[in-house]
């Protein structure tokens, strides 16, 4: 059946002879959203900054292609972008990680790194991918929760977690009929959490256990899962979806 105005849509439910661009796909959410792609039937294509970690995640996943590059690197993720060969039907972008530092140890300069870095990637992905990106497809970005509860250190954090809702919802109307859309996940048990907590890892999942209202730490196969449907769906664009076990209905 063909959608309005005369362009077939992808069956829902599956991702098969769709190709899935995942920036940040060697670890973590990125890796596991890959490896549902590919159980749906669909393609990928990798990029991450770690070279050696991107070769082992292509020996598992055999993707169409891919590259290493540091995702802040705007010009380069742009100039990526251009050069994919063939349209694609999806752009996942995980890269970057939090910042928790207190004001009296700011380096103001990495703070504006960090913020604006963040914000230029996402701008760069949006406007790289109009002329990639087929019509009904998404660009999906990980950002997260925690920042929405102020606390010492969260300054940089808690300012990008309110700016990307806002910055996602425009940019769906300025790339439409590309769709946009953004996760913001809590705590995910992925290997960036267990180097942020190092020895306090194992703490912090037990503390989650208890207190989610899931009983369980979330983790990267949730992630993934959210993210397909976003992908499969296309009434889905401008919204930011929540997923965290419940854990802003909890003290910290």
């Amino acid at each position: 059946m063909s959608a309005a105005g005369g362009e077939a849509r992808p069956a829902r439910g599956g991702l098969a002879g769709q190709t899935v661009v995942v920036v940040g796909g060697s670890a973590g959410i990125g890796l596991e959203t890959a490896r549902h792609v590919r159980a749906a039937g669909g393609e990928v294509v990798l990029t991450a900054r770690d070279a050696d970690r991107l070769r082992q995640a292509a020996e598992e996943l055999d993707p169409v292609s891919t590259a290493s590059f540091d995702a802040l690197d705007t010009e380069r993720l742009e100039r990526f972008l251009h050069e994919l060969p063939t349209r694609v039907d999806h752009v996942l972008v995980t890269a970057g990680s939090p910042s928790y530092t207190p004001l009296d140890e700011l380096d103001l300069t990495d703070a504006g790194r960090d913020f604006g870095g963040r914000l230029a990637m996402v701008l760069a992905t949006a406007r790289a991918s109009r002329e990639k990106v087929r019509a009904g497809g998404t660009l999906l970005f990980i950002g997260g929760t925690g920042g929405r509860r102020p606390a010492p250190g969260m300054a940089v954090t808690g300012a990008l977690t309110a700016a990307l809702p806002a910055l996602i919802a425009n940019l769906a109307l300025e790339v439409a009929p590309v769709r946009v859309n953004l996760i913001a996940a809590g705590f995910v048990d992925t290997p960036l959490s267990a180097s942020l907590l190092g020895d306090r890892l194992e703490a912090r999942r037990e503390q989650l256990r208890q207190t989610l209202p899931i009983g369980r730490v979330v983790g990267p196969a949730d992630i993934a899962a959210l993210a397909l449907h976003i992908m499969a769906n296309d009434a889905l664009t401008g919204a930011t979806y929540d997923i965290d076990g419940g854990q802003q209905l909890v003290a910290r």
